[in-house]
């Protein structure tokens, strides 16, 4: 069966080919590194890193590709207001957003370009834009003629009419038409800049991705993605740009993720009702958040909540005991039991639904219902006193295989500070002693510290309550 990718630009499912055959060419948008990523930042990082994930279990090579927006408006500000240069305030924030993603389970892009890096290619690319004719310098500013590219508006699905109704040229502007949009600024006094044609300046935020497309992926990629708030005017804005340029298809799907509400009500600053992952991934299992967002279709929207995260969390918490018991059973295992093959094809059965759901527009929604599926089977299995050492390790396989698709784990990912784990330890020496009175506290002080722990014949484990 075929992966199915639903294609903002045609608005409906499309059969993937891709441009060259078992390779995917994959650039997704990512943050401009002014502060922490929040948890709406998070979603596409975890949506579009479980894309490639699957794109790789299916047999595909990909090469992804995600920028950092590393100077703009944002960062000028900021690092105004704390008296440091942007590229510090950058560094830091790049840093702590790989931090973040990463205890999201996410991987790190095959190439992670810098808007600061990348200056030349840009000004090259601005200055071939002129040549043709798209383009245009006005004092030391440079815009896109918008009108003069005869697809705008295909991807958002608007005519360049409905556009108009809503443009103005604001105070400062130097365009000539409402529509148009920078693609260099002329610095202001004390700004990073950088020398051009046009005088010291920056890029704009829209050419940024088509010329760091261009280089590392070429005049035409597989796959173009972010958050549905970039399809317009971010997305527009680039393939007007590429296509122009390099007179091909920029992009030949396009996958936007849905927004998140927290709790009912849209993610804004005014209402300071922001979930910066920086502090959530403290005081939750940050794979907890990943499986969550997994939890719904990437294009719909999702709610977040503690309710609802506390309610996704007995659901992860159910796969992770399956998981558990089966290899506590293998330790064990008799080897006496019927009926494997009939058990193996079951597994088997398993895994082909979870491809068939992920192949209809990586439905995650579905492929996490399978992963119950698979851990109620096993749960029956586990009913069996007398259980067959093939068959669990075709389990255990199945649940790590198809977790890790997922880019999630079966163990929580939450790592205890060194006091925790020393308390641990001393506890763990204390039941060995027979010393319980002492084990008792130490249990009791853990408790209080949000550790729950359980004795097993296997050992002590511990999650949080």
């Amino acid at each position: 069966m075929t992966i199915q990718i639903y294609n903002t630009l045609s608005r409906k499912k499309e059969t993937f080919v891709p441009i060259e055959e078992n390779k995917v060419k994959m650039y997704v948008c990512g943050p401009t590194v002014y502060n922490y990523i929040h948890i709406g930042n998070a979603r596409p990082a975890i949506v579009f890193d479980t894309v490639r994930r699957y794109f790789e279990f299916s047999g595909y090579e990909v090469n992804f590709v995600s920028n950092f927006t590393d100077v703009d408006d944002k960062l000028i500000r900021v690092a105004n207001e704390l008296g440091e240069d942007v590229p510090t305030i950058a560094d830091r924030f790049i840093e702590a957003y790989f931090e973040d993603v990463s205890a999201l389970g996410c991987k790190k892009a095959d190439v992670h370009p810098r808007v600061t890096e990348s200056i030349d290619i840009i000004v090259e690319f601005i200055e071939k834009l002129i040549e043709k004719g798209y383009a245009y310098e006005s004092n030391g500013d440079v815009y896109f003629k918008t009108r003069s590219f005869e697809g705008y508006g295909k991807l958002s699905h608007q005519s360049i009419d409905e556009l108009r109704l809503g443009s103005r040229i604001e105070v400062g502007e130097n365009k000539q038409d409402s529509l148009d949009f920078v693609l260099w600024k002329a610095a202001k006094q004390g700004e990073i800049s950088w020398p051009s044609p046009w005088g010291h300046g920056r890029p704009g935020w829209h050419i940024e991705c088509s010329a760091m497309a261009k280089k590392y992926l070429g005049d035409t990629i597989d796959i173009h993605a972010g958050g549905q708030d970039l399809a317009f005017p971010h997305h527009e804005n680039e393939i007007a740009q590429s296509e122009a340029l390099n007179e091909k298809s920029f992009a030949n799907y396009w996958m936007h993720n849905g927004y998140i509400n927290i709790d009912n009500e849209k993610m804004s600053k005014s209402l300071g009702n922001f979930v910066l992952v920086h502090d959530i991934i403290k005081q939750v299992d940050p794979q907890l958040i990943r499986f969550f967002m997994l939890s719904v279709h990437y294009r719909h929207p999702i709610n977040y909540s503690e309710e609802l995260l506390e309610s996704t969390k007995n659901g992860l918490e159910r796969l992770r005991t399956s998981f558990g018991n089966l290899k506590d059973r293998l330790r064990s295992s008799s080897n006496l039991a019927n009926d494997n093959e009939s058990w193996l094809e079951k597994i088997k059965n398993h895994r082909k639904e979870f491809i068939a759901s992920m192949n209809d527009d990586f439905n995650t929604a579905n492929a996490i219902s399978v992963l119950f599926n698979l851990s109620k089977d096993a749960n029956y299995y586990l009913q069996n006193k007398n259980t067959n050492e093939e068959v669990l390790h075709a389990f255990i396989q199945e649940f790590e295989a198809l977790f890790g698709v997922l880019g999630l784990t079966l163990e929580e990912n939450l790592l205890l500070d060194e006091e925790i784990e020393a308390l641990i330890q001393q506890r763990i020496e204390a039941r060995k002693n027979r010393d319980f009175a002492l084990s008792d506290k130490i249990r009791d002080e853990l408790k209080e510290k949000n550790i729950i722990l359980e004795d097993t014949p296997q050992g002590t484990r511990w999650k949080r309550g």
